[in-house]
């Protein structure tokens, strides 16, 4: 996890966010919903939502993706921001919108039984074929 103040936003900067609380190591999400959403994969870090703020929460749209979870993204120029499951108190970050330096690294891939064709997984990092 790394530790500190992290900064981090949408494409157009109508929404941004500061985490100042720990954040996880970067999991890459192989699903098919990750791909259809973004275009690729997903590469994510979390954070407890007690410990995010969220500035232009206005421009932020939630869109139910499944029974399970929600994903976040700015409805001005459609960047893709958060995953979350509606009361878990923590938030998936898109590990893209973070300000660099991150200080994160990828820990593991899951749901790779699922991954696109288009690309090889390039890191020694395990993988998992589901959660």
């Amino acid at each position: 996890m790394a530790d500190g103040i992290q900064d981090g936003g949408c494409l157009c900067g109508a929404v941004r966010f500061r985490v100042t609380g720990p954040l996880r190591e970067i999991v890459a999400c192989h699903c098919s919903m990750c791909r259809r959403a973004t275009g690729t994969f997903v590469a994510a870090t979390a954070a407890a939502d007690a410990d995010m703020v969220v500035t232009g929460a206005d421009t932020l749209t939630w869109f139910r993706s499944s029974d399970e979870a929600e994903r976040g993204f700015c409805r001005q120029c459609g960047s893709n921001l958060f995953w979350r499951r509606p009361g878990s108190g923590r938030t998936s970050i898109l590990a893209g919108s973070l300000d660099q330096p991150t200080g994160l690294a990828i820990a593991r891939h899951i749901f790779v039984a699922d991954k696109g064709d288009f690309y090889e997984i390039g890191d020694e990092a395990p993988r998992h074929d589901a959660w």
